[in-house]
């Protein structure tokens, strides 16, 4: 008796934190879209996203909620599927809130509306199969519960899950493509706010995957214990989730450093720049005048020392040395730290002071650039040579 009144206080409580992340994301979507008097277009898909990510957990009360499902299928019937199509919404949404978020350039496009394919073939399917049945039929299909449980809802709801999932890679792609489009003008990439936004489309990523994992094993007939505690643990990483995007975006949204998504259109490559002159110039001047020590250099300020047009500095850079502006820059700087690490004047000098004093922010990309490019360590390297 004991073990069953345990069972039902966790399974109500497990209900409390859906009821918990709904009022959040309905909460936060309306203080976002109080207090974004400029229409920012990240801030507007943010709370777009929010306010559709607030019906999923209403809709698993709705479906599975053992008081909450019971209360709805007396009182309102005809909405019992319709949370569902926030299924088809989020993961789109959250898309759309980093790529506005990151790149200036980004605009809507008539094209896009093929994004919402899968939203309307969800609502066509929900016509086909239930809304068009008389009320009782319908009403029957919701209390067996033999809809849900249906090889076609079955095959659907997968469709849904996949969906989220192929947006949730979606972003990280965007992610990467930012951080790529940054690393040609920076030399620190510290500063600009990656790796939270990382962090969070991969914690959505683990949630929407296990979802679809459920929703494969629905399809195939398993049922396993495990499978209740996948889903249990996707409402608590959800709720959490929630907390950092809010609180993250808040605090970083404002500071991110746009880009341009679209490729500027090429024009012909200057023969008189892509040369080994040029560039035995280019690497000589930056030498003798160790620009590249200073910790925050970017693309634009080492172009104007040394009195290029930026795009034309960048140009050589890819097209010559075949890499970007960030390991451009680190490359010297890791040059200049194995002099400092062998030098006698340097031996009492710490590692740390070593790779601030070059231009480093990070010991861990200072440490990743030095093994990538000696393939030791910089202890290994001093203790080696000393």
């Amino acid at each position: 008796m004991k073990s069953l009144e345990f069972e039902s206080v966790l399974f109500n409580f497990h209900d409390v934190i859906l009821l918990m992340t709904a009022l959040q994301c309905l909460l936060f979507a309306l203080l976002l879209h109080g207090t974004n008097s400029k229409r920012v277009k990240s801030t507007l898909f943010l709370t777009a996203f929010l306010f559709a990510h607030a019906l999923i957990p209403l809709n698993e009360l709705m479906m599975w909620g053992a008081e909450f499902k019971v209360q709805v299928r007396e009182t309102w019937p005809k909405l019992y599927f319709l949370p569902g199509i926030a299924y088809y919404l989020d993961s789109l949404l959250l898309f759309l809130c980093i790529k506005s978020l990151v790149f200036k350039d980004f605009q809507l496009k008539r094209v896009d509306l093929l994004h919402l394919l899968p939203f309307v073939s969800y609502l066509l399917f929900l016509w086909v199969a239930f809304y068009s049945n008389p009320s009782a039929l319908r009403t029957e299909m919701i209390n067996s519960e033999s809809f849900v449980y249906s090889t076609s809802y079955v095959s659907i709801e997968f469709l849904s899950k996949l969906v989220r999932v192929c947006y949730a890679i979606a972003c990280f792609v965007l992610i990467s493509r930012y951080a790529d489009l940054l690393q040609d003008k920076h030399s620190n990439m510290e500063k600009n706010h990656i790796s939270w936004l990382r962090a969070l489309v991969v914690g959505f990523l683990f949630v929407m995957l296990s979802e679809m994992v459920l929703a494969s094993a629905k399809i195939a007939g398993l049922e396993h214990e495990i499978y209740s505690s996948i889903g249990l643990t996707g409402y608590y990483t959800t709720f959490l989730l929630v907390n950092l995007l809010v609180f993250t975006a808040i605090r970083s949204f404002g500071i991110f450093e746009q880009v341009s998504y679209e490729e500027p259109a090429k024009k012909p490559v200057d023969e008189e720049l892509v040369n080994s002159e040029v560039a035995a110039d280019i690497d000589n001047r930056i030498r003798q005048n160790k620009t590249y020590m200073e910790p925050d250099i970017t693309l634009d300020t080492l172009a104007e020392a040394l009195d290029m047009m930026p795009r034309d500095l960048s140009m050589l850079i890819n097209r010559y040395f075949g890499i970007n502006f960030y390991e451009f820059i680190n490359r010297y700087r890791i040059e200049e730290a194995k002099r400092m690490l062998t030098a006698s004047e340097y031996k009492d000098t710490t590692i740390t002071d070593i790779y601030l004093a070059v231009g480093f922010n990070s010991k861990s990309v200072f440490y990743t650039f030095f093994k990538k490019f000696e393939g030791v360590t910089p202890t290994s390297y001093r203790q080696s040579l000393g």
